[in-house]
């Protein structure tokens, strides 16, 4: 029977020439195809050696390097489960999710070993090793001498490659359990789809603890075979100056808004370039539009979430038909229809639920058969928690985003989660977080707040705090401190009304 471990899949891909350059870093080493098959069977061996219970789960919290990408690699090619953690994730954030995940092995930054140890040893974890982004760390110190060969372990295409989080509205994060087939096909698609070609050179500039960098981005560049120029961060000057050697570049709208921002960014430097996508918030049509025009390039827009990768995505062929401001049709195999509230099917056009279905849809949340039994219709379709319309030629357009969910610098930032935390600071009465639009992030968060009778607290000492106790992505930009929240007859805040109030606040 054929392995459907997904890397089995990838691995099938890699080129004959296994000494070819398969990753060059921003700081000049380069990693052949042998090197990414050799590094990835010793770290498997090393977590064969630990004598794991099968399904265990590997938590990942690293600066990214070519070596945070091995260990994902040699955790699908061990047969166990990748659990990837932003970076940004403070104590009490990663304390909920290794106690949730309760994962056999932790893998953090070699600064912040001692606090994530101490979480980890009391979730139950009894492996907890380190990585830095300069090939430091006990992990590749005892992976150095483990064998350089390894028997890929057997995984069907329903077995659970990785679990991502991804916040709930009720503050709750939800664990999405990500199969082998839900990547594999999902990765087999967009290479036909994207007109992924022999001599394309990824341009890998995204964060790999998010679906965007970590599957989408990787996955394509290793199906395809293609050569990934790897930087640790984003630099708008750099990237700029890697066009010449590229094809492919992969980003949230954030990055474009600041290679916008650069002289650098002309006809000539993007004169090499294939394709540029953009995905995980929405692109403004400014944004789509000055790109255009200062590069000759239309960018590709596309569709997906945590739960289902790639949902749909602007034509390739022909440019002329990638619509901005709509993320374009239903890829292969998916599909995408529209619901309102009751269920009921809208007409072409109008506005509703947005529900999907196909071979790239989660399994489920992690231990909430509860939570994944409510998201899905009865016959079988994923409610996104998204709205949108789709009008007579078939495109998607986006038009919001339901339970006040904002999306920032390509992040998701559930309310519910930030006003809890506001609410148990001292002197609030109640808070309210909504999105507004930001030049920069595309939407970034502003929080209102209610002070308890005959109490003054204070917005930015708010602010301040949050920021030690979040990730920066989720910390409200501004907070005001107001007499009241409107409210509708049924006592709900109308959320609506405060994002009018404050749209204009950084435009």
């Amino acid at each position: 029977m054929t392995n459907e471990n997904l890397f089995a899949v990838l691995a099938a891909a890699f080129p004959r020439e296994r000494d070819s350059i398969a990753i060059e870093t921003g700081d000049g080493l380069a990693y052949s195809w042998r090197d990414l098959d050799r590094a990835s069977a010793m770290l498997a061996n090393l977590l064969e050696s630990l004598k794991l219970p099968a399904g265990s789960r590997i938590a990942a919290q690293v600066d990214k390097s070519v070596e945070a990408l091995l260990l994902y690699l040699a955790t699908l090619r061990a047969g166990h489960i990748f659990l990837p953690l932003n970076t940004a994730y403070r104590k009490a954030e990663i304390e909920y999710f290794l106690g949730d995940a309760e994962p056999a092995v932790v893998v953090c930054s070699p600064g912040d070993f001692g606090w994530v140890s101490k979480l980890a040893f009391a979730a139950g974890t009894r492996h907890v090793f380190t990585l830095g982004d300069d090939r430091t760390g006990s992990l590749l110190d005892r992976a150095a001498h483990m064998a350089d060969r390894h028997e890929i372990a057997a995984r069907g295409a329903d077995d659970v490659a990785a679990i991502v989080y991804t916040s709930g509205t009720t503050g709750r994060s939800k664990g999405a359990m990500i199969t082998h087939g839900n990547l594999a096909s999902n990765a087999r698609v967009l290479k036909t789809f994207w007109g992924w070609q022999p001599g394309d050179v990824l341009i890998h500039a995204l964060p790999i603890f998010h679906v965007h960098g970590l599957f989408v981005a990787v996955h394509g560049a290793l199906l395809n075979a293609s050569r990934m120029i790897w930087l640790a961060k984003f630099d708008p000057k750099v990237v700029i100056g890697k066009m010449s050697e590229a094809t492919v570049f992969m980003g949230v709208p954030t990055l474009y808004v600041r290679m916008l921002q650069e002289k650098a960014l002309t006809r000539e430097a993007a004169a090499n370039m294939r394709l540029f996508i953009s995905g995980s918030a929405p692109l403004l049509l400014d944004t789509f539009d000055e790109w255009k025009a200062r590069t000759g390039h239309t960018i590709l827009e596309r569709y997906g979430m945590s739960e289902t990768v790639m949902l749909t995505s602007n034509p390739y062929r022909p440019v002329e038909a990638r619509r901005g401001g709509t993320v374009g049709f239903p890829l292969p195999g998916v599909g995408v229809r529209i619901r309102a509230a009751d269920g009921t099917e809208v007409s072409v056009g109008e506005i509703g639920g947005i529900e999907v279905k196909g071979p790239n849809v989660f399994k489920g949340y992690w231990r909430m058969p509860g939570k994944t039994k409510e998201e899905f219709t009865a016959d079988g379709w994923f409610r996104t928690g998204d709205v949108g319309r789709i009008d007579a030629e078939g495109y998607v357009t986006i038009v919001g985003r339901s339970k006040d969910l904002i999306i920032s610098g390509g992040y998701n930032v559930y309310p519910a989660e930030i006003e809890a935390r506001i609410n148990e600071m001292p002197g609030v009465a109640e808070s309210a977080l909504v999105g507004v639009p930001h030049p920069d992030f595309g939407e970034v968060g502003v929080a209102l707040v209610v002070a308890k009778a005959g109490e003054r607290p204070d917005g930015d000492a708010i602010v301040a705090k949050l920021k030690a106790e979040l990730a920066n992505f989720k910390v409200p930009k501004r907070c005001f401190v107001v007499d009241e929240l409107p409210r509708n007859a049924m006592g709900k805040v109308q959320k609506n009304a405060l994002r009018a109030r404050h749209e204009r606040l950084f435009l």
